[in-house]
């Protein structure tokens, strides 16, 4: 039996508050050019912290040890910010900023730091090396001043390295709270950590979420002392001007967990997130990283395009996969245009270092720029460099090589110019950031493509042959009939476009030859309407009382009203492209859609925004006593929105459970603060058929923070 959902009443309309004269949301990065930089290896501000007391002997001062720091700081990418705002970066993505262990690691003679950031101590305190609070206000200040937002990329599955045979190893994992100890991986009583050893199988979600991602130690998030750690730490770095979260390694937590940590943040910060989600779409947890992104309020590092775009221009693969993971990633992710694109990070080799062409690699940056996505540039790709030494694991250009310091900051070179020019594209023509993507004209080297937001049109052709010159012949476009020259400049031999006379959006070119090595993008922007024209909403989730940023074109100067799901919203802020909203409290849980009427009294279209029942804590609930046959999975579902409402669409409902000690099953899911909720469990069979555990609804009442737990026997 599903009990029936209550039916939301309408608040009354909301009494507007003075509006605030800058924005007051940062949740939207749609019109930003992401820039990427490992804070040690980007510029020494400040000589004084390159081997501070507090963790001495752990700077190479010549740089000839990779595995060591280098001396870049909060102070170096200060000094540096007039250079990334010449670029055109709209947002700084800093390496972890939390201390980082004080002790070197040791594996075969070789000494190693945690100057990436990633190997976490202290999380509420600077990383000395990168210097203290003072500095990194000063950063954050300068970053604002030029219209730079700060994005803090943040590790919180795990803290350093540990070995179980040698607690003297690095700091054995060490957790501290300014400074005080509270556990170390092999003296842990109170549970801060999992002790199931290491991931041996990347395709099993339990050990991807409960055992130890190389060698790291993995902490317990269901433990409310460490839930409670890291709220506190996250909210100590937002209250010093953060504007934006990567969040590390999301797919090796509880995505319940997660979905509830990111509303603590939303709870009082409206801000962008996007995780960590290691894995092509080829892989057997490609559905898991969907749901992840359309359900839990976070975006992705865009991974499945970042392959392509690597397959196809460094390794000659066809055109045809680019278009394939384009059209994927538009079919199965509500807010696409959030994911975030990238040719290089810090993972992976550096594009030059597989394939040493630099038209190719700009050609890859035209596309990572132009598709649908927040782009993101690895620091000093602009300035074509990379490091082709062979590391332990065989690559070329590998881990620690593809983290080089910044060799040059010269504003000159093609690929600067070709981020600058589309940085300043992305500003002025919304199909860039809001767009549908189309494929107008494709082979196995040439590829054309139109993004287009209402009248807005951008049109991008790409012929990475080596060789070969493609006439363009019977390409149509949505451009209406005149001349367009290129906006890159021809610094990719691009030319002028000549559109004629169609019908239904298709309008014939002129003849067009796209040369071989040749790119080119074409713009064109129409006049101001009276109608607005909504494209894109940040955050994507959370509830009442919340502030987003609804963005988009033709808003008016002069404010008007905005609904959510048919209810008024207070509006903090207005301008002809944003308007910051807080979410009303009557507005019902689930997919609403918001829309922005102009002063006029003229509706736009609508955009879905997830409301959620309330404030959120991950509960782990378990289920005892079943069997199961091979290829079926079970799911929990329950009566609110958070647990699918019932619904047996395994997009929604919780799950699949893991089941390492079967016949238990688990799974973290976050249902509302201090809510009563009933649930129950179901199979999918292999065949696609559900069956319902029997007996009355199961029932549980959430804590009202920290995190719970609760555990059922199967009813028959």
């Amino acid at each position: 039996m599903t009990p029936t959902t209550a039916v939301a009443h309408p608040a009354p309309a909301a009494v507007q508050p003075a509006l605030s004269s800058t924005p007051v949301s940062t949740g939207d990065m749609t019109g930003d050019v992401i820039y990427q930089l490992i804070t040690d290896r980007f510029y020494d501000g400040d000589t004084s912290n390159d081997n501070p007391s507090s963790s001495p002997g752990l700077y190479s001062s010549d740089h000839s040890d990779w595995q060591l720091y280098w001396g870049g700081d909060f102070a170096g990418v200060t000094a540096k910010m007039q250079y990334l705002a010449d670029l055109g970066v709209g947002a700084i993505w800093i390496s972890p900023p939390v201390q980082n262990v004080n002790l070197p690691v040791v594996d075969n003679g070789q000494s190693s730091a945690g100057y990436h950031g990633y190997w976490g101590m202290d999380f509420y305190v600077p990383e000395p090396h990168f210097g203290s609070w003072n500095d990194f206000d000063a950063m954050v200040s300068a970053a604002h001043s030029k219209g730079i937002k700060v994005i803090m990329d943040w590790a919180v599955n795990d803290t350093s390295p540990e070995d179980v045979n040698n607690p003297s190893y690095g700091v054995d994992g060490a957790l501290k709270e300014n400074g005080t100890t509270l556990s170390e991986y092999d003296n842990d009583p109170n549970g801060y950590f999992h002790h199931n050893g290491g991931i041996s199988n990347y395709q099993d979600p339990y050990q991807v979420e409960y055992e130890n991602l190389f060698n790291l130690a993995d902490l317990a998030q269901e433990n409310p002392s460490v839930t409670n750690y890291l709220q506190g730490a996250v909210d100590t770095w937002l209250s010093h001007g953060v504007d934006g979260i990567r969040m590390d390694a999301v797919k090796h937590m509880p995505g319940g967990w997660l979905k509830g940590y990111i509303d603590h943040i939303y709870n009082s910060h409206s801000l962008f997130t996007f995780g960590e989600w290691a894995d092509p779409s080829s892989a057997a947890l490609w559905p898991n990283e969907v749901k992840f992104a359309n359900t839990d309020g976070q975006s992705l590092e865009n991974i499945d395009l970042n392959t392509a775009e690597r397959d196809v221009f460094a390794n000659n693969a066809s055109m045809s996969e680019l278009d394939s993971a384009i059209s994927r990633e538009q079919s199965s992710f509500n807010w696409a245009n959030d994911l975030v694109n990238l040719v290089d990070d810090q993972d992976e080799s550096r594009f030059l270092s597989v394939n040493n062409n630099t038209t190719l690699f700009d050609q890859a940056t035209v596309v990572n720029m132009t598709t649908p996505g927040i782009p993101s540039i690895y620091y000093g790709d602009e300035q074509y460099m990379h490091n082709d030494t062979t590391n332990s694991s065989g690559q070329v250009g590998g881990d620690p090589y593809n983290r080089p310091m910044m060799s040059s900051f010269s504003e000159t070179t093609r690929n600067f110019g070709l981020v600058q020019a589309l940085s300043a594209l992305r500003k002025s023509n919304p199909a860039l950031r809001y767009g549908s993507s189309t494929q107008r004209w494709i082979n196995n080297d040439v590829y054309v493509y139109e993004r287009k937001f209402y009248n807005d049109v951008v049109l991008v052709a790409v012929n990475k042959s080596t060789s070969t010159n493609y006439a363009l012949t019977g390409l149509e476009t949505s451009l209406p009939p005149g001349t367009y020259s290129d906006q890159l400049g021809n610094a990719l031999g691009g030319g002028t476009l000549t559109v004629n006379n169609g019908s239904g959006g298709n309008n014939p070119t002129g003849p067009y030859t796209l040369n071989a090595g040749q790119a080119a993008v074409w713009s064109y922007v129409a006049p101001s309407q009276s109608t607005p024209q909504v494209g894109n909403v940040g955050p994507t989730m959370g509830h009442s009382g919340d502030v987003v940023a609804v963005t988009g074109a033709n808003f008016g100067s002069s404010a008007g009203t905005v609904t959510v799901g048919g209810v008024a919203a207070t509006v903090n802020y207005w301008s002809p492209s944003e308007v910051d909203l807080t979410i009303p409290s009557g507005a019902a849980a689930g997919t609403d859609q918001i829309v922005v009427t102009s002063s006029g009294g003229v509706a736009g279209n609508s955009i879905a925004y997830h409301v959620e029942s309330g404030t959120q804590v991950p509960v782990t609930f378990t289920v005892t006593g079943t069997s199961t046959s091979p290829g079926d999975e079970i799911y929990l579902a329950g009566n609110d929105d958070e647990l699918g409402n019932w619904s047996t669409d395994t997009s929604v409902a919780i799950g699949p459970l893991l089941d390492p000690n079967y016949p238990t099953w688990f799974s973290m899911a976050s249902v509302p603060a201090g809510a009563t909720v009933q649930y129950k469990f179901f199979i999918k069979k292999a065949d696609g058929s559900i069956v319902w555990e029997g007996g009355s609804n199961h029932t549980y009442t959430a804590p009202t923070s920290g995190t719970g737990s609760v555990s059922v026997a199967w009813q028959n």
